[in-house]
């Protein structure tokens, strides 16, 4: 996958720009190397290989190299290149440090942030700079994830599955930020790109079993075996169990992976094989606050920070990957590498939501009848019997199957002064998706149960397939000892397909769309002595529409998120424009900052915006948003004791006008209105203490300014009526800080015991918020056609998770 290495000492490079390629088969380490490396794909950080020295170490720096283009390559060292790379060793992920990827990500990466909108710890909405990695369908997705070099943005929407990475099994984790073109589609403000590990850099036994709080029981077991002749097998699985801390919040997962192959003086190879199955459930936002004429009353979460709004929400997810990876080298300084993938995934979702024509009787038809006792038939379009019928819940279906096939080749030469990396990627996708809706009633706690004598009927569908080619050409050129000029574009070349699927089966008119765009990029590093690096550059990349964006995209056929797919439409690409400038300063192994300021103006942009007449959406180009902001981190060792701060200041903004549809809210937009959910300020700080011999204990602090609640944009909490003054609210989601403490203990080099405790304070936070109507007011049902006007918009919160606790212990042979 296109991640980095770990650091490892690198032998003298002929220039600085790159290390010193070896032959696999000089090294144990090498061939580790070279492993890693041939998992690399598509557009994420490729691999560089890193050979043993022949020659004492102890006296040469450690450098991290990462991947100068896509596929297994020549890296660069890190200080060279003109854009930030944060990479994480796979070790770092377990134990006591954080309780998944995501956790760790959100604790220690600058420029992350988390939505826990799902309320699920394996469901979660990443930003990076603003930019999304998200499981939820509809969220505009700007982030490429790879692992091992394969793309796992699902075709359908880009969503990432979280719970379908091996985390037992990676080896590094690196986020690499700016729209570099050689990462591939989709890299709008960055990419995390994920390798794992082989029997040639993990031989032996590892055990991780840990236990606490909601029940949470994980076992994470990994192996790895290498002969002298070249042969290595590893393999490693993750089982996960949970209650969960909200109501109704159980999930389970389960996932293997295995790797098994050969590296040998000029050839090397490997395949592997993933498969996972999860059962995880996201009950999302609750009400906070609700408007009650000109006042504001706590609702449902006040009451019970546990609680749920609706349920059932569950998701079933299951993928199946399989790889095979090869690599030749010519000589020390050229080398060939091919890849060949297909990947099975399958998603069935179980909703138990509000009927949106009983909400729709709720808020906008209170009795059904005018005050002279008319039918108010041409508005609400029902009498009172007929509003009095209504189904209150229905419960939504769906099932989502998906296939991706690939091979990609790659090409990488190093010169006297320039180090060039060449690829060719092919990928095709074929989909199908179909949702179902059965009305029904609620139980007294707001489960949602199907009527039994109602039609569980087709609401929606969609097949299609996708296919994209990429050709890449990448140079990282020595201009001095000191000056480095890094160039790079890519050609891509998308064609997505669809039929769609209208509610009493008959297919609509096949559309096809073809997407074509050269991405450049350029940028400059300068070594100023004493540790000191500047650089800067600009970089070009383009997402294009998902089947999910192409199956809502008519202001005449609008339809409801997540899934009410009614017209396909052409979009535009987005294309996003990358500036950003940074100084790094490393004047030795004990301390480290780098600084950087950055904007990203992305035009084309796709929203999800307000039908005329209507509360239904539909997914249209918007001219202009932006991103642009600072990062800054640091880390000082101080002899047992390691500091680290990160900061992070965010602007996010729209810069045109149009109307965004925002649940039941229609958001006027303006220029330089901010964008929803993301903070402006983040802080991080962290300490690792190194108390006693085997001891180690650590604290981590997280505070996140307050953000904009999604439908209060505009400082709103509804939309103004005619003859009616604005109804204004300032129901933003106030800043937060949680403390986290770890402790560790290595009882002897075989058997290690920790413990973590989240939020240590118990602090009552929450991460995102929604404007949305509540027809549970106080948690009760709004009976419209009984008692008038009682819907009413509230405030919905995703809620952090309160004081946790676990404990652990890892065995290694």
């Amino acid at each position: 996958m296109p991640a980095t290495p770990p650091p490892a000492p690198q032998r003298q490079a002929p220039h600085p720009t790159a290390a010193r390629r070896g032959r696999p088969g000089r090294g144990a380490a090498t061939a580790i190397a070279v492993a890693v490396a041939l998992l690399a794909q598509r557009p994420a950080v490729a691999q560089g290989d890193t050979p043993v020295p022949n020659q004492d170490t102890s006296v040469l720096p450690e450098v991290l190299v990462v991947a100068a283009a896509p596929l297994p390559g020549i890296g660069v060292d890190s200080d060279l290149v003109p854009y930030t790379v944060q990479t994480v060793r796979g070790d770092e992920l377990n134990g006591a440090r954080a309780g998944n990827l995501t956790d760790y990500l959100a604790r220690n990466m600058a420029g992350v942030n988390v939505n826990d909108i799902q309320g699920s710890p394996f469901q979660i909405d990443l930003t990076y700079r603003g930019f999304r990695a998200s499981s939820i369908p509809g969220v505009p997705q700007g982030l490429s994830v790879y692992l091992d070099g394969i793309r796992v943005n699902e075709p359908f929407g880009d969503v990432i599955s979280w719970d379908m990475i091996p985390e037992a099994a990676l080896a590094s984790v690196s986020l690499v930020s700016s729209a570099n073109p050689v990462y591939g589609l989709n890299t709008l403000g960055g990419a995390l790109a994920m390798t794992t590990r082989s029997g040639l850099d993990s031989p032996g036994f590892t055990a991780d079993l840990s236990y606490g709080s909601g029940s949470r029981k994980r076992a994470d077991l990994s192996g790895g075996v290498k002969s002298a002749s070249g042969w290595h097998a590893f393999a490693a699985g993750t089982l996960f169990q949970e209650h969960g801390w909200r109501d109704h919040s159980d999930g389970r997962l389960g996932n293997v992976f295995a790797k098994a192959g050969y590296a040998g003086d000029t050839n090397s190879w490997d395949v592997s094989l993933l498969h996972g199955r999860s059962t995880l459930t996201g009950n999302g936002l609750v009400p906070s606050y609700r408007a009650s004429g000109d006042t504001t009353l706590p609702d449902i979460y006040q009451a019970n920070r546990r609680a749920v709004y609706t349920y059932p929400d569950k998701t079933r997810n299951q993928v199946t990957q399989a790889a095979v990876n090869g690599r030749h080298w010519f000589d020390d300084k050229t080398s060939a590498a091919a890849l060949a993938y297909v990947r099975n995934s399958r998603r069935d979702t179980v909703n138990g939501d509000v009927n949106p024509d009983y909400e729709a009787y709720a808020e906008d038809c209170e009795d059904g009848f005018n005050a002279d006792g008319s039918p108010r038939g041409d508005e609400c379009g029902m009498t009172r019997a007929e509003g009095a019928a209504l189904h209150p819940a229905v419960v939504n279906t769906t099932h989502m199957r998906q296939q991706t096939v690939g091979v990609a080749l790659s090409l990488a030469k190093e010169t006297e002064h320039h180090v060039i990396n060449a690829g060719l990627t092919l990928d095709r996708s074929r989909l199908t998706y179909s949702q179902y809706a059965q009305p029904g009633t609620f139980t007294d706690d707001r489960g949602a149960v199907a009527d039994p004598d109602a039609p569980n009927e087709l609401f929606s569908g969609v097949s299609g397939n996708s296919r994209t080619f990429g050709a890449y050409l990448s140079d990282t050129w020595s201009l001095t000892p000191s000056t480095f000029l890094t160039a790079s574009a890519r050609w891509n070349l998308a064609t997505v397909s669809n039929t769609l699927r209208n509610s009493d089966g008959s297919e609509q008119p096949q559309e096809s769309f073809t997407y074509r765009h050269l991405n450049p990029a350029l940028g400059l590093t300068q070594k100023l002595g004493g540790g000191v690096t500047v650089f800067g550059g600009y970089a070009q990349n383009n997402r294009v529409p998902t089947v999910l964006e192409l199956g809502c995209a008519d202001p005449t056929r609008p339809c409801r998120l997540p899934a009410g797919l009614q017209a396909d439409p052409y979009l535009k690409q987005v294309v996003s424009h990358s500036y950003e400038a940074g100084v790094r300063w490393r004047p030795g192994k004990d301390t480290e900052v780098t600084a950087t300021l950055y904007r990203i103006d992305n035009h084309d942009d796709i929203l999800f915006l307000r039908a005329p007449n209507t509360q239904l959406g539909y997914f249209a180009n918007f001219d202009r948003t932006r991103n642009q902001g600072l990062d800054f981190t640091a880390r000082q060792r101080l002899g047992d004791v390691t500091l680290r701060l990160g900061y992070s200041y965010l602007q996010a903004t729209y810069q045109a006008t149009g109307q965004l549809a925002a649940g039941e809210r229609t958001i006027d937009i303006r220029p330089g209105m901010r964008m929803a959910g993301l903070p402006r300020h983040t802080l991080k700080l962290g300490v690792d203490w190194q108390a006693m011999a085997g001891m180690t204990l650590g604290a981590d602090l997280v505070a996140v300014s307050s953000t904009v609640a999604n439908g209060n944009e505009d400082g709103l909490r509804s939309d103004p009526q005619p003859g009616t003054a604005p109804q204004s609210a300032d129901w933003h989601v106030p800043g937060y800080a949680t403390l986290n403490l770890r402790a560790a203990y290595k009882v002897n080099k075989r058997f290690e015991v920790y413990a973590r405790v989240a939020n240590v304070f118990d602090r009552r936070y929450e991460t995102y918020g929604q404007i949305a109507n509540n027809v549970f007011p106080d948690g009760s049902l709004v009976r419209p056609h009984v008692e008038p006007g009682d819907g009413a918009s509230a405030l919905f919160v995703a809620p952090g998770a309160p004081r946790s606790f676990w404990v652990g212990f890892v065995y290694r042979m």
